[in-house]
């Protein structure tokens, strides 16, 4: 990678993000509970259901702000990306000026919007609420075959939810306040201060605990990734001990994930079935935010200048999205890519054959969200049926060879990554034992790409090596 532009990417991760403000089709569509149903509501199964789904559903409109905002957070600010002039605040939004002065008024903006934590504050409190609520519903008003395990399952999605949210908005904010019960009564709320960011991770690890506990290893099924299992939450903890610091509990928990999951990778040697694996619910899918049907997934809306869309509109052009002629908005160039798949591998390098193409003979394009719906005659009305991949198994895997790398144990982290390697049908890694922690950072980065990590691999890297 440029290793100019990735220590000038990781010199200004923190500085840049501190500086911010602040299932089945249709399950997403439940409409989250509030303060003058909860009198009447909580009375049975498909009620706290619905409340679970709520809570799901406010966790992707965060993710989704203008349309894309989990990329924004963990991938266009990076070394992988090039800045564009088009897109009223992309160019800042690319170059890692996340405090440029926007008026108040301008809440149409993206700057603005990405600075507030409004949507997982609502996700979070939605979490509260069925935390409260659900353990007083009576057993007998469960439907489900065993009624304690469907009402064990749904606490322990709350709990993941609230963990989950709680995690992500440390990343990306630092110290951000820590509410665990629900106000119901919004008026008299406290307007909390925040609290450190070490505070907040370890309640993260208390909630996982408890989800583990309440959550079963689910057996694979096609809607299982979009609810939370033990799975998932072994995963998002490998992830906050790899966010702390703490490398030794990554491995434990990851294992947790590779021997327990009942997990499988995808071929990457066959296109389809690659690019299947991003339109959602596949084998090695951990966990994932549904929005690939035409009622959950949104239209691509492919206006040139609007950085608001959804992400295959601002990575996609014709033929893989028709009627697309621009430039996309999401830039790469040919030296960004030619650094991540060194050495002609092009025609070698399966993620780079079917995850990458080019359109026209110099501008590079991510297809790996190329799964598109078309719902009008000649092309027309594109919906993007591609979910936020949010864990899969390579990315656990490659978490556990970094915390390897990082304990002192280079020949383990190397058998991983040559596994990674392998299933892109590439030769073992030439990395030495002393650069084995940075090559598997890169390594996430070619597998990974453009799936959210890239700006948070780029920060634990830093502080690695000294950077940060």
């Amino acid at each position: 990678m440029k290793k100019f532009k990735t220590s000038y990417i990781i010199s200004g991760l923190m500085v840049s993000m501190l500086s911010l403000a602040s299932c089945s089709k249709g399950f997403l569509e439940k409409a989250p509970i509030n303060v003058p149903t909860d009198i009447n509501f909580w009375q049975n199964e498909a009620e706290a259901n619905s409340a679970v789904a709520g809570a799901y559903g406010l966790l992707r409109a965060s993710l989704n702000e203008m349309g894309m905002a989990h990329y924004y957070y963990g991938d266009v600010a990076t070394d992988q990306f090039v800045a564009r002039t088009n897109g009223e605040d992309y160019p800042a939004l690319t170059q890692i000026q996340w405090q440029t002065y926007v008026a108040p008024s301008q809440t149409f903006r993206g700057l603005i919007k990405l600075r507030r934590w409004d949507n997982f504050y609502k996700a979070i409190d939605q979490a509260n609420r069925c935390l409260q609520f659900i353990p007083s519903i009576p057993l007998e008003k469960f439907t489900s075959a065993n009624k304690e395990a469907a009402k064990n399952t749904m606490l322990g999605e709350a709990y993941f939810l609230r963990a989950f949210n709680y995690f992500y908005m440390s990343r990306v904010w630092g110290d951000v306040p820590l509410i665990t019960v629900s106000e119901l009564n919004a008026v008299e709320a406290p307007n909390p201060a925040r609290t450190p960011q070490a505070e907040v991770l370890d309640q993260c690890i208390k909630d996982l605990q408890e989800a583990i506990k309440l959550l079963p290893y689910a057996a694979p099924s096609a809607t299982r990734p979009v609810r939370a299992n033990k799975g998932a939450c072994f995963a998002l903890l490998a992830h906050i001990y790899a966010w702390k610091g703490e490398y030794d509990k990554v491995i434990p928990n990851a294992d947790s994930v590779i021997v327990n999951g009942n997990y499988t990778h995808v071929s990457r040697s066959v296109k389809a079935s690659y690019l299947a694996m991003f339109k959602g619910n596949s084998t090695e899918s951990i966990f994932e935010i549904a929005q690939n049907s035409n009622t959950e997934g949104a239209n691509v809306s492919i206006a040139y200048g609007d950085i608001t869309n959804n992400i295959a509109g601002r990575t996609l052009k014709a033929p893989y999205l028709a009627n697309n002629l621009g430039v996309s908005l999401f830039g790469l160039d040919v030296g960004t890519l030619a650094s991540l798949f060194p050495n002609n591998a092009d025609s070698v390098d399966n993620r780079r054959r079917n995850g990458f193409d080019f359109w026209g003979s110099t501008d590079p394009i991510c297809i790996k969200y190329s799964n598109i719906l078309y719902t009008g005659a000649n092309n027309t009305g594109p919906i993007s049926v591609n979910n936020i991949i949010v864990f899969r198994l390579a990315d656990i895997k490659l978490l556990k060879a970094e915390a390897l790398a990082s304990l002192g144990r280079p020949s383990e982290a190397r058998t991983i990554v040559n596994e990674i390697r392998s299933l892109a049908g590439i030769g073992a890694t030439l990395a030495t034992d002393a650069n084995m922690f940075e090559n598997v950072i890169e390594e996430r980065g070619r597998e990974l790409f453009l799936e959210g990590h890239r700006f948070y691999d780029l920060v634990r890297l830093g502080r690695k090596t000294g950077i940060l």
